[in-house]
């Protein structure tokens, strides 16, 4: 996957915010996934992947619906922004990525 910034995580945070609850955590994981698996594409064939662009997250979350950007005043953002942020740490530990 591609370096994650913090428009990466805030973008993921508004997919996170318009879905119900339950499925979040799930869609998180998939969605670093997806973007780790998108970035070795695009590094292996030289073109981006289809579905989930350039292998950044960013990208990946940008296929999913996004609610307003909201403020860290905001409960529901600040639990969602957590979370990615503790679904990245717990990928990045699994699959070995490595910065760019």
């Amino acid at each position: 996957m591609r370096s994650v910034l913090y428009l990466d995580v805030a973008t993921a945070t508004r997919a996170l915010l318009g879905m119900p609850e339950a499925d979040r955590e799930t869609a998180c994981a998939d969605m670093l996934q997806q973007a780790d698996l998108a970035d070795r594409y695009a590094r292996r064939l030289g073109r981006l992947h289809a579905d989930w662009g350039n292998g950044t997250l960013l990208a990946v979350a940008r296929k999913w619906p996004l609610a307003p950007e909201a403020s860290f005043n905001d409960p529901a953002y600040r639990a969602c922004f957590s979370l990615v942020l503790q679904a990245l740490d717990r990928h990045l530990q699994v699959w070995k990525c490595k910065p760019d």
